[in-house]
């Protein structure tokens, strides 16, 4: 589930684009298709220069494994100094999308109002921006100094699957939610927007019900964790901040496309 993550960036950044209501949900259909050929080609690839079992053996370094066997270590060293480009590369994404999801939270009295100030020069949330940033980067520093912490987010690491597969089952009601109107009034709509995100949602529910049945106690403290962390932030915003997102009217679209 974590190899497709990226395609939903498009849509964090809707308030900052032409036709907002349009054009980041296209955007986010296009990403989908581009970053399955990405992958597909990328896995292709990989398993056309050496067996499955040696690029297993160096799953922790397949890239420049993948560098070495094709081009030498000059390659290799190519390759290392490459990955750790895209690290500052993926650092700078995940500020911005981090930023516009709390900036998009912010505006909703979600998270604290100061958040979803608005930077009149750069018109961009740039206190969120901050904000991430620096939070981003001292638990990177916390990483690197303590293995405890270390180990903890190796743990979480690993249930980031289960995490973004429960995204995209919230993902596919959601779209059942929005769209129920249409769903009765055609075919090809009740196949597009019911038949379809029902199915992608029960496969990745029996994903996530097998993956629990063989994860390890950490792990599951870990979901554990975070699920009651949703809770209680979620509780702050709708007692404390009185957010007024929990009043807004269930949206539906037209009956007519």
């Amino acid at each position: 589930m974590f190899l497709f993550a990226g395609w939903d960036a498009t849509v964090y950044v809707n308030e900052e684009v032409q036709h907002r209501r349009i054009n980041p949900g296209r955007a986010a259909v296009f990403a989908v298709a581009i970053l399955a050929l990405i992958y597909l080609l990328a896995q292709l690839g990989l398993q056309g220069v050496v067996s499955p079992a040696r690029l297993q053996a160096s799953a922790s370094s397949a890239l420049v494994y993948i560098a070495q066997a094709l081009g030498g270590g000059g390659w290799a060293k190519v390759m290392a100094f490459a990955l750790a480009l895209s690290v500052s590369a993926s650092v700078g994404v995940g500020i911005v999308s981090l930023a516009r999801i709390t900036y998009g939270m912010a505006t909703r009295r979600v998270l604290p109002a100061i958040l979803g100030k608005v930077n009149h020069r750069f018109s961009t949330p740039a206190i969120a921006s901050i904000v991430m940033g620096v939070i981003l980067i001292a638990i990177t520093w916390v990483y690197l100094l303590s293995t405890s912490v270390a180990n903890l987010f190796t743990t979480l690491i690993s249930v980031d699957g289960l995490l973004y597969a429960a995204f995209y089952i919230l993902t596919a009601f959601a779209v059942i939610a929005y769209y129920r109107h249409r769903i009765i009034s055609n075919a090809w709509d009740a196949l597009l927007a019911g038949v379809l995100p029902v199915a992608a949602a029960g496969f990745l529910i029996w994903i996530i019900v097998k993956t629990l049945q063989t994860l390890p106690a950490s792990g599951r403290w870990s979901l554990i964790g975070i699920l009651a962390a949703g809770i209680l932030v979620m509780l702050v915003a709708r007692y404390v901040l009185r957010s007024p997102f929990f009043q807004i009217s269930r949206e539906s679209a037209s009956r007519e496309p």
